[in-house]
C-alpha cells in the first residue's frame, strides 16, 4: 500500500469513527434537548455543523470516553451505549479542526 492509499484508508476509517460517534451523540442529545438535536442533525446532513454543535460534539466525545485502558483495579468500568477510546476522541477533534472549528 503506497502513501496515498494509506492516507485514503485512514480518512475512510476516521470518517466511520466520526459517523459512529455523531450518531450516538445525536441520539443522546435528542433525549435531552430535541431542538439542539434537530439543529445539529440538520447541520450534519448538510455537511457543516454549527460552531455550537461542533463544540458540543467535542465536549461530549471527551466526556464519554469509555475505554480508558485501565484495568479493573486501576479505574472504573464505564457502561455506555457506544465504545469511545481516547484515539476516537482525537479523531473527532481532528475532524472538527479540519473543518475550521476551534477545538
Amino acid at each position: 500500500m503506497n502513501h496515498h492509499q494509506r492516507h485514503q484508508h485512514s480518512e475512510s476509517e476516521d470518517r466511520r469513527t466520526v459517523e459512529r460517534l455523531v450518531a450516538a451523540w445525536l441520539a443522546e442529545t435528542e433525549r435531552h434537548d430535541a431542538g439542539a438535536a434537530r439543529e445539529a442533525r440538520a447541520g450534519w446532513e448538510r455537511g457543516a455543523l454549527s460552531e455550537r454543535a461542533a463544540q458540543d460534539l467535542a465536549t461530549w466525545t471527551t466526556a464519554r470516553i469509555t475505554d480508558t485502558a485501565f484495568t479493573e483495579d486501576e479505574g472504573p468500568y464505564t457502561e455506555a451505549p457506544v465504545r469511545i477510546t481516547p484515539a476516537d476522541k482525537e479523531t473527532v477533534h481532528h475532524w472538527l479542526r479540519d473543518r475550521g472549528h476551534a477545538v
